[in-house]
Order: structure tokens, then sequence, then C-alpha cells
């Protein structure tokens, strides 16, 4: 019989399977065409993404390219290269690996194919800075949104207006037809968010980057607000939007999504004996969100006789108060649920992010119990003062109650899950 703590740890591994790269990009491959095909991309799933490709390939088909993964996160493969760059601040290596690529795409032709892998992270491993802006200055740049609380679509907003890469340049630059297979990172699932949308058109403009920046306060770079504000005056293109001709041989195929893994986790749960309740993708400040979902537990609590799951999927955000903490947005949304839940005797629960890595940490999340609070008593933690100072996957790590997965090569954010017994 599976123990409470184990029933968490299934479940999100049953989210993890259903967002298996290499089980949901074969489905989705193109026919080979006339010419060659060359691969291109990036995200924590490019490696097992361009491996799928390999494999089910035609042996006989030219196929060759080149995909930028994060560090630790690459896989043996044959005839698609896999590069290792900076993630979540760009590097240099990404940046050269995005220059080679746009320089393979330029020289196709309109009988070849260009297949474009995409999933979370690829915008800042395929980040190569327009000419007037140093990699420095990106990287800085984006350093202070990820520290903002801003979310990913309002990141991207900005760094679509700064790289070479993304805001749909990517597929523009293409003459041959482009198929782009995607794993997504973000609610909605909308391919222009997805790793700053390479190949999808773009709506947002110069103004709403500096709008952006504007509101969290954020002064950039002198480089780059200069090039925004050329941008704002019309002195430099804007990135290609909804209805442009360059759009017109694309097509996007979002092949994973956090919808996908939260139902495999739902169908599991159910056959555990679970009532199961399915929140979806949800959005907003860590803290608040957990709050949000205490007070439904604490109703359910109430009115059930049944053992009740909560689940929930998204991305939370984080607004960062202690640069030299040790967080994670998962770590700090199950620390605050915890603190909320403390009274709750028949309480578990698992925050975790599907690519193995909670904000800048090397665990994928943690788990709460029963236990867990009077654990921390007695070690001498103060669970509301490492809260307050962004310390929750520290205070985790004393309780030996991290989830370590290493990296698992997918993602489709976070992986909340809440269990009333």
């Amino acid at each position: 019989m599976n123990t409470i703590r184990n029933l968490l740890e299934l479940a999100f591994e049953a989210a993890l399977h259903a967002a298996n790269p290499q089980l949901l990009v074969p489905a989705r491959l193109p026919a080979p065409p006339k010419g060659r095909t060359l691969v291109a991309g990036g995200g924590k799933a490019a490696a097992p993404m361009a491996k799928a490709v390999e494999d089910n390939w035609p042996a006989d088909a030219p196929l060759s390219g080149l995909v930028v993964t994060r560090y630790g996160h690459g896989l043996p493969t044959s005839r698609i290269k896999v590069e290792e760059a900076g993630h979540p601040l760009p590097d240099d290596r990404g940046a050269v690996a995005a220059k080679d690529m746009l320089e393979e795409i330029q020289q196709l032709g309109q009988d070849d194919l260009l297949i474009v892998l995409l999933s979370g992270g690829g915008s800042s491993l395929l980040a190569l800075p327009v000419e007037d802006i140093s990699q420095n200055d990106l990287r800085n740049v984006t350093h202070a949104l990820l520290a903002s609380g801003a979310s990913i679509q309002e990141i991207n907003i900005v760094r679509k207006h700064l790289t070479q890469f993304s805001g749909g340049r990517m597929a523009a630059l293409s003459v041959a037809p482009v198929v782009s297979l995607i794993i997504s990172d973000v609610v909605g699932n909308d391919p222009t968010h997805i790793a700053s949308g390479p190949c999808a058109p773009d709506p947002s403009t110069y103004e709403d980057a500096i709008a952006t920046l504007t509101r969290y306060s954020i002064s950039p770079p002198n480089s780059v607000l200069n090039h925004l504000r050329r941008g704002l005056r019309g002195e430099i293109s804007e990135t290609p939007k909804p209805g442009d001709a360059a759009f017109n041989n694309v097509v996007n195929h979002v092949i994973g999504s956090a919808v996908q893994s939260l139902k495999a986790a739902e169908l599991f749960l159910y056959s555990q004996g679970f009532q199961v309740i399915n929140l979806g993708e949800v959005e907003g400040e860590a803290r608040e969100v957990a709050s949000q979902h205490a007070a439904m537990l604490r109703e359910y609590d109430l009115r059930t006789d049944w053992p009740l799951a909560l689940l929930s999927g998204g991305e939370t955000t984080v607004t960062v108060r202690n640069p030299s903490g040790h967080g994670g947005r998962n770590a700090e949304y199950l620390l605050t649920l915890g603190l909320a839940m403390a009274r709750v005797e028949n309480f578990w629960a698992i925050a975790c992010d599907t690519d193995g890595i909670d904000g800048t940490e090397d665990n994928a999340g943690a788990i709460w119990t029963p236990e867990t609070l009077a654990r921390s008593i007695e070690l001498g933690l103060n669970a509301e003062d490492m809260l307050r100072s962004n310390n929750a996957q520290a205070f985790f790590r004393s309780l030996d109650n991290l989830v370590m997965t290493g990296p698992t090569r997918t993602n489709v954010n976070d992986f909340r899950l809440a269990l009333l017994i």
C-alpha cells in the first residue's frame, strides 16, 4: 500500500510522464521535404525533443541542426547538435549558438524545411542581443525583471524587443516552411509567450516594453533604454505582428502543457480513491495563491468525509526581498500554505517545478507533512521569519523534505497538490 508521501511523489511522477518530450514529439513530426531539414530551437526540453526527432526521422532523409539547453540538461545525439548554455540568466554560449542558428536558417531554400523545437527556458537560452546592446546589459535587465515579481509574459515583452531571435524574428528569416513543436510553460499556452515566441506573431510593442520596466521600477542600462526609445520613435523596426506575411508558411503546434500533466495526475488520484478538485493553471504571487488555496482547503475540510485532493499548475511569482535567501516559488508557496494549514492534522502537500529546478535552487520543490511544523520547532527553525526572508528552500532542506529529481528535461511549469486525508 502506498504511503501518503509516496502518493504525493507518484502523482508528481504521473504529471512528469505526461510531459515526456520523447512521447510527445513523434506524433507531430511533419513529412520530410524535397530538400533538407534543419532543426533549431532551445529550452529545457530541447535535448530529448531533438533526440525524438532523430529517432523518428527517416535514415535516408537529410537532417541536421542545433538546439540549446540548460547546463546539465544535454543528451547524446548524432545528427542534431546539442549545446548547453546559461539559464535563467543568458550567457555568451547561448548567444553564439543562437547566432549560428540564424545564419543556418538564412541558407535554407523553398524546398527545405525548418523544424523548431521550443520549450520553457528558451527565452534566455536563445538570447542573442540586438547589436547595440551587450550581453552583460541584457543579463542585468533580465536579472532585474526576474527579481521584480513580473509575470513571464511581461518579462518576455521586454526580451522580445532586446533580442534578435524572439518575437517572431526567427521564423521571419526563413524562406522555407516552418513547423514549430512547442512544450508550453506558460498559462494559456499562447505560442507568442513560450520561449518569447521565436515563430509567433508578436502583438506587443516597444512602448509596452518601456511600460513594463516602468511598472516594476526597473532602471535599465543606458543601452537598453536607448534602444527601446529608438524603437518607440520608429527609428528601428518592430517585431513582426499578427497578419504579417512572414507567418504564411509557419505552423505552431503546442504538443505538451500543464493541462495534460494535471489531467494525468488527476486520473492517478482518482484511481487512489480521492475526490479531486483540479484548479488548472494558476498565476499570481506565490504567497497570495497559497493563502487562497488554504482558505479553500479549510472550507472543504469542514464539509467532506472523502479524501480530497486540490490540484493546480501554472506559474506563480515571487517578489524577492532578500537576494541572499534560498527560496524558490514552489517552496515559498508550500511554506505559506503549510503555515496557514498548521492546525489541520490531516493535511499533506507537495509543490514542485516540473523542470526539476525550483527557481535557482537544486531541488524541484518540497513536501509538507502533518509533522513538518512540529519538527521545525524542535530544530529551532522560525518558519515565519524564514518565509519573510525568502528562505523557504532552506527551511525544507533542514527537515529533509526537499524533492530532488535532477534535470527532468521537460518543463510545463509548476505542480501543486494538497491532500486532506
